[in-house]
Order: structure tokens, then sequence, then C-alpha cells
């Protein structure tokens, strides 16, 4: 069932802390907080791009480091410092003229948990909270900020044989 729904997706919506990230923050004496993320999960995200897939990211986080590292990939679609993230699903689906069933939603932890239950397919890394994985269709095997968003980008763009082409071959 969950690889039949793969075939619908043109959107992707991932969280950053937790999915694209390991949920870790390493804070420096002058206040600011640094993460760490996954080249190949970038290396996904910019390819899907490529391939015309809509990338969209919602985050409660605030980080302009963030903001500049996802858009050097292409994405667009990045919103930060949301606090609830139904609301910004709900604009960005009149926005875009999408339908449920066309989202997959990457998420980790409970301010995901009203959008992961709305969109076609829920899907969330090894290390989410337990009330995420017991409603997702999909629990990658990967942790968060391991390659999880690679994990399921992949996934999809081969199941519809987007995945490995000449695109692929350049970053």
């Amino acid at each position: 069932m969950f690889k039949t729904k793969l075939k619908n997706i043109r959107h992707f919506i991932f969280d950053v802390d937790g999915v694209l990230t390991n949920g870790s923050v390493t804070l420096m004496p002058n206040g600011e907080q640094i993460r760490v993320m996954n080249i190949k999960d970038g290396f996904a995200l910019q390819h899907a791009v490529k391939k015309g897939y809509y990338i969209h990211i919602i985050s409660g986080g605030t980080s302009e480091a963030v903001r500049e590292r996802l858009s050097g990939l292409g994405i667009k679609s990045i919103h930060l410092g949301v606090s609830r993230k139904i609301e910004k699903y709900e604009g960005l689906r009149l926005e875009f003229d999408f339908t449920d069933d066309q989202v997959l939603y990457m998420g980790d932890d409970l301010p995901d948990y009203e959008v992961m239950n709305k969109v076609g397919i829920a899907t969330c890394p090894a290390n989410s909270a337990h009330e995420i994985k017991a409603i997702s269709a999909y629990v990658s095997p990967i942790s968060g900020g391991d390659g999880c968003v690679r994990d399921i980008i992949e996934q999809t763009l081969r199941l519809q044989d987007n995945w490995f082409d000449e695109d692929a071959m350049s970053w």
C-alpha cells in the first residue's frame, strides 16, 4: 500500500530539526546555534528539484543558515519560525493547488502530528517520537540527519523512474 501511494507524490514536505538534522544543536559562545545536515540528503533534495518535484520546508526553527543551505539546493518554499504547521500546510495547499494525496510529509515530533494526519503519506525517521511513528505509513530505518530524507526521496523517484539518469550525474 505504501509503495503504491508513492506513485502520486509530487510534493515533499520536510521538517528540519530531527529530520534534516539529528536534532542536536551546538551552542556557540556568541549565541549562534549550529546544526549539521547530511550531504546525501542534500543531493537527493536538489535532484528532486531538478526533476520537477516541489520541496517545501516547514520548521519551527529560525536559523538563517538553514535557509541559506536549503536555498542553495534550489528549494524555494522554505518556511521557518512556523508555530502552527497545519496552518502553513493549508496555505501551501491553496498556493500550489495540490491535493493531500500528492504530498509526502516527513516529520519527527509532536508539532508535525496534525499535518501528518492530513497528507497522503506520513513518514518519519527511525528516531522519531512514538506518537509520530504510530501514524506513519513508513518509518525509515535511518535516523534524522543521517540520510532519512535521501531514503524517502530515492524510493519515490525510483518508483517513478526519475532517480538514476543523466540529471543524477551532475550536482
